[in-house]
C-alpha cells in the first residue's frame, strides 16, 4: 500500500536513504516522499516551524532527539525520550536505537572474556565531547578525576592528546573508564553516550537520567547520583581501578536491566506502533483536536511564528545595513 509522507523541520542532517523512520516505513509500506500539501502524513521535529502549516487532514508525527516534551496539541503522535503512557499516541524511542551496530556491541559486552578485555585497557579514563557549552558536571568530573590520574580528552573540548580522535569507539576501547554525562538530568533522557561507552567495554562514570536503572543495569556502571559527594565517588573509582575483582564484576554484569529493552524487541515494538498508525483510515488515525480550541491554538502558533520570522528578517537586514555602512565609511 502506498503512503504519502512529508518530512519537515528535521534539519540539514535529514536524508531519506538513511533516516531511521524511513527505513521502518519502507518495511511496512510503499513509501512516497512528497511535499506537505500533498502528504497524508507529516513527520516533523524541532528545527523549524513549517509544520504548523500542515493541512488538517494530515496525520502529524513529532520526533525529537532532544530533551523536549511533545506538544500533543501540535501532533497526533509523538516519539520522544519521555517515560510516559498516553494511549496509543506516544512511543519512547531513545536516539541510540538508531545505531543498531553499537547497540549490538553494548548488549553483548559482558560476553567478552575479562582477560582479553584487561589486555586492551591500557589507559585510565576517556571523555570525548567537542561542544564546551555543556552542563557543568562535565568539567567537574573531568577536573576531579584528573587529580587522580590523567583523563584523556579525545574531542575538541579540552583536548590533551594532540587532536580530535577519528573514532570515539576505538578511542574508548583502550580506556577502563569513560565519563558519560547527559546535557540535562531529566527522567528518561538517555542518549547514545552510555551505549557507546558500554559497547567499548568501558565502565561508565555516569551522570544524567535519574531513572537510568529502569533500562540500564546499575551494576555495570558508576552512577554519580548515587554518591553524597565527589569524595565518596572517587573512593569507589579508585577501589575499582585497583581491584580487578570489582572491575570484573562490573564488566560481567549485563548492560540492560531487562530483556524488553533489547534492540530487536524494542525495534519490533516500534515497528508495530508505526504499523498501527498507518494501517488506520486517515480519519480514524486522527488524535489532535482540529476544531474550536484546537484550531485557535494552531492559528495562534502560526501568528507567533510569522511574527518571529518577520522580526528576525528585520534584525538581519539592520545588521547587513550596518556592515555595509561601516564598509563604505572605511573606504
Amino acid at each position: 500500500m502506498k503512503k504519502k509522507f512529508a518530512f519537515v523541520d528535521l534539519g540539514p542532517s535529514f536524508h531519506a536513504d538513511t533516516y531511521f523512520l524511513c527505513r521502518v516505513l519502507r518495511e511496512l509500506c510503499d513509501l512516497e516522499i512528497t511535499d506537505m500539501q500533498h502528504a497524508d502524513y507529516v513527520v516533523f521535529s524541532d528545527n523549524g516551524n513549517s509544520h504548523w502549516q500542515a493541512p488538517d487532514h494530515c496525520i502529524k508525527i513529532y520526533y525529537t532527539t532532544e530533551d523536549l516534551t511533545p506538544d500533543f496539541n501540535a501532533c497526533d503522535y509523538a516519539i520522544s525520550f519521555e517515560q510516559m503512557q498516553y494511549g496509543d499516541r506516544h512511543f519512547r524511542l531513545p536516539l541510540y536505537y538508531w545505531y543498531p551496530d553499537i547497540c549490538e556491541l553494548m548488549e553483548h559486552k559482558h560476553e567478552q572474556p575479562f582477560a582479553a578485555l584487561k589486555k586492551q585497557k591500557t589507559d585510565f579514563c576517556s571523555i570525548t565531547i567537542s561542544n564546551g557549552n555543556r552542563h557543568p558536571m562535565f568539567s567537574q568530573l573531568f577536573d576531579i578525576l584528573s587529580q587522580y590520574k590523567k583523563v584523556d580528552s579525545g574531542g575538541r573540548w579540552r583536548n590533551n592528546i594532540g587532536g580530535p580522535v577519528a573514532s570515539k569507539l576505538d578511542f574508548d576501547r583502550s580506556h577502563k573508564f569513560s565519563i558519560v554525562c547527559e546535557n540535562t538530568a531529566h527522567p528518561g533522557y538517555t542518549t547514545e553516550k552510555i551505549v557507546e561507552a558500554l559497547a567499548a567495554g568501558c565502565i561508565p562514570i555516569y551522570w544524567g537520567d535519574p531513572e537510568i536503572s529502569k533500562v540500564f543495569n546499575s551494576k555495570t556502571m558508576i552512577n554519580v547520583s548515587d554518591f553524597p559527594s565527589f569524595t565518596a565517588l572517587m573512593d569507589v573509582v579508585q577501589k575499582v581501578d585497583n581491584d580487578d575483582n570489582l572491575w570484573q564484576q562490573l564488566h560481567e554484569a549485563p548492560a540492560l536491566s531487562d530483556e524488553q529493552y533489547a534492540k530487536e524487541t524494542y525495534y519490533s515494538n516500534f515497528k508495530e506502533w508505526i504499523r498501527h498508525i498507518i494501517s488506520q483510515p486517515l480519519d480514524l488515525a486522527q488524535r489532535r483536536n482540529r476544531l474550536m480550541w484546537g484550531r485557535m491554538y494552531v492559528d495562534d502558533r502560526i501568528r507567533q511564528t510569522q511574527s518571529l520570522d518577520f522580526r528576525l528578517r528585520k534584525a538581519y537586514h539592520r545588521y547587513v545595513w550596518k556592515l555595509k555602512t561601516q564598509y563604505f565609511r572605511g573606504k
